[in-house]
């Protein structure tokens, strides 16, 4: 069987997809052939970078949509398929991490990030799901969870409960959604410098995490190739799984070595 990464007439879906990973992932998506839908909260944000993708040459429509609001996103998934026809890969991207210490995290932030980043993540699936489901036809569920996940960071107690659901989450809908022929699996990306969202990140913590992996600083590109892989035939037998990508830096501490060199 040769290798195939092509995704030609294939309807993807990317939440988020107006900055950082999202961005690289609807990308790597369009210059492998698929038609992308590219969903952001901002309307302007979206049509922005719909033209820079077309600029390169790839096929690219914005959707406005807030991932928090079911209704919303039900109406965007009728939309795509409307306007591009059935989501073949949905890669439910879209979330944020404010950091704040525990004992200073108010309602109100708590609210916004589980309902970003666990809620949308659920929502944005199961429009999805129920459509593959219609239609009788196979379908892939991609999510972004993050190394965050499986270790706690000091003043993201929400981002890491957000992202601990994430991936129970997927492994669930992989179980349950393997009988119509749909899978699920999750990314889980380590420290990743991007143009935009890491404004609330301090430059010691950026400068101590990128020391602690072992391949060096990764690209948004990692991420966006890790996804286009799980999206792929070659994974054709992967659901329920979750995939660290982040150069290594959840192996072990990697400045500490008992023996000199």
């Amino acid at each position: 069987m040769p290798v195939q990464f092509g995704f030609d007439n294939q309807v993807v879906l990317v939440t988020g997809g107006a900055t950082g990973l999202g961005f690289a992932i609807a990308s790597a998506f369009g210059r492998a052939g698929a038609r992308v839908a590219l969903n952001d909260r901002s309307a302007e944000r979206a049509n922005e970078a719909c033209e820079r993708l077309r600029g390169l040459g790839i096929s690219c429509h914005p959707f406005a949509a807030d991932v928090r609001d079911g209704r919303a996103v039900a109406g965007m998934v009728d939309e795509i398929e409307q306007q591009l026809g059935p989501i073949n890969v949905a890669v439910a991207n879209a979330g944020v991490y404010p950091v704040s210490a525990f004992l200073d995290l108010t309602e109100d932030e708590w609210d916004r990030v589980i309902d970003t980043n666990l809620k949308g993540v659920f929502l944005t699936c199961q429009a999805v799901a129920r459509q593959v489901v219609r239609g009788g036809r196979p379908g892939t569920l991609i999510t972004l969870a993050s190394g965050a996940a499986n270790h706690a960071i000091w003043g993201w107690s929400h981002y890491c409960a957000s992202k601990a659901g994430v991936v129970l989450l997927t492994k669930t809908m992989a179980l349950e959604l393997a009988e119509h022929g749909i899978r699920a699996n999750a990314v889980l990306p380590g420290f990743i410098d991007v143009d935009e969202g890491g404004a609330p990140l301090s430059q010691e913590y950026k400068e101590r995490a990128r020391a602690g992996i072992p391949l060096g600083p990764g690209k948004p590109e990692d991420i966006a190739n890790a996804v286009v892989l799980l999206a792929s035939p070659l994974a054709g037998f992967v659901t329920g799984t979750t995939l660290v990508v982040d150069g290594g830096s959840s192996a072990g501490k990697v400045g500490l070595r008992p023996v000199a060199d």
